[in-house]
């Protein structure tokens, strides 16, 4: 083994009177978890070689060496047959002391002009940057997904909630499409997000910057950054851009909550508006009859998961004076695992929405409860010259002589109607149908039939860019 790393296997050891405990060594080891940053290490080490030999601070030769080294680790890494040791501590001291082993001085050569400050902010931003690009393409998908699925019920029939009571009858092609939306801006956040991610704070080294003659902008450059951080100190201890990507993730799984509740009611029996295929559920241990939506369930309950993670990064960085902490090494876990189930949720959801079966006579039927077309009554009533007020009074009266006659405001004679005001007329009929009613919606984000393939095309639009 090299003299770098001593037998204790320790960057630092020299300086210490004796080695650290096994206790403290679990405890403060982040290598069984930060592993999965190797590549993007790997990638982050070769630009900065790279910028080191261009300076002419490394020669060509070390550049040459510490490529072939890092080739051969990356296959290592990939076969499953690196050797991750407790002592080194982290991902990097493990790669660097493999790399010395392999290639001998030009190893030890390559942290030159960094620290591992500047060097696991810039791993986490490449990894971030990554799992950005991931989300947004599952979003993608997901809104297709969805888009495909109000396309085959432009103008299948459902009520409409406030409340969760009945309001005025909708499409489900319509109220799918709103969950596209929500998922489009989730897209938006992502992507405004991953800009002030991707900026480099390799250069800034443990605080202060370094004494050799780097060139930031170059490893920027074969980085794929668009910019560096400029401030040394704000650039080892920023964690903005973590909590922001967790912010926005919050987001997503707070749209997956709201729809996986919906699907839960509306898979009850005493709903049944849709079904979900069997893939995505479970039955009972005990009750043979049982369908459970296991997947929509487990989701809302992730949901609370990820937004544990967001305030557990805020509550991290509340209290840290500039610039570097060891406290930072906590950001990883959390951050990880938002990844994990984000990431996991969008692909799973995109597949379930492909194995939605909808339930259109059970959902008309449900519209037809709940006068959901008094506001079309009372809309007629203005558009005949009463004050809406005055129409709303009138719907209303009409509306409790509708529940005392167990009918439909559909159901009542024209005699009857023209009971609560003599401006209606036999054409009302046309406005209290649900078909009339939700056709009357015909503008910009209504329901009517016509605006929600209005509506799928400009989103099919969106998802061919």
């Amino acid at each position: 083994m090299n003299e770098q790393f001593s037998k204790k296997a320790e960057a630092w050891s020299a300086r210490f009177s004796e080695p650290v405990s096994d206790l403290v060594k679990r405890y403060t080891a982040s290598v069984f978890f930060d592993k999965r940053l190797a590549m993007f290490d790997i990638q982050g080490s070769l630009a900065h070689a790279e910028m080191l030999a261009a300076q002419g601070i490394i020669s060509a030769a070390d550049r040459a060496e510490i490529e072939r080294g890092m080739a051969q680790i990356r296959s290592e890494i990939e076969a499953g047959s690196f050797e991750w040791l407790l002592d080194l501590e982290d991902v990097h001291l493990n790669i660097e002391k493999r790399l010395t082993e392999l290639v001998g001085d030009a190893g030890k050569r390559l942290h030159t002009g960094r620290s591992r400050n500047d060097q696991v902010a810039t791993d986490i931003r490449l990894y971030v940057r990554a799992a950005i690009d991931d989300v947004v393409a599952l979003l993608k998908q997901l809104r297709r997904a969805l888009t495909d699925l109000a396309e085959r019920h432009f103008d299948t029939i459902m009520p409409g909630f406030t409340h969760l009571q009945v309001a005025q009858p909708i499409t489900f092609g319509h109220h799918m499409l709103a969950y596209v939306e929500m998922f489009g801006r989730d897209a938006e956040r992502m992507l405004d997000a991953r800009r002030r991610v991707n900026r480099l704070p390799l250069g800034a080294a443990a605080l202060a910057g370094t004494t050799f003659p780097i060139d930031r902008l170059r490893v920027a450059q074969t980085l794929g950054f668009e910019d560096v951080c400029h401030n040394s100190l704000d650039a080892v201890s920023d964690r903005d851009f973590a909590i922001e990507f967790t912010a926005a993730a919050s987001l997503i799984m707070m749209h997956v909550s709201r729809m996986s509740e919906e699907l839960v009611m509306w898979m009850s029996p005493r709903v049944g508006f849709i079904d979900i295929a069997d893939r995505f559920c479970t039955g009972s241990s005990i009750m043979p009859q049982k369908k459970n939506p296991d997947v929509p369930e487990l989701a809302r309950g992730k949901t609370g998961r990820v937004y544990g993670h967001l305030a557990s990064l805020l509550t991290l960085m509340k209290g840290q004076p500039l610039a570097y902490n060891k406290d930072n090494q906590e950001d990883k876990e959390p951050l990880f695992d938002t990844v994990d189930t984000v990431l996991d949720t969008l692909r799973i959801f995109t597949d379930m929405a492909g194995g939605i079966t909808v339930q259109a006579e059970n959902m008309r039927a449900a519209a037809l409860q709940g006068y959901a077309t008094a506001t079309d009554l009372a809309d007629y009533l203005v558009k005949k010259g009463l004050p809406f007020r005055d129409a709303h009074e009138a719907v209303a009266h009409a509306v409790r002589a509708c529940d005392g006659a167990g009918v439909d405001l559909s159901e009542m004679s024209l005699a009857t109607l023209q009971g609560f005001s003599p401006l209606i007329e036999d054409d009302v009929f046309a406005v209290l149908t649900l078909e009339g009613s939700v056709a009357a919606r015909d503008h910009v984000g209504g329901t009517a039939p016509n605006q929600v393939r209005k509506a799928i095309e400009r989103v099919r639009g969106q998802l061919a860019g």
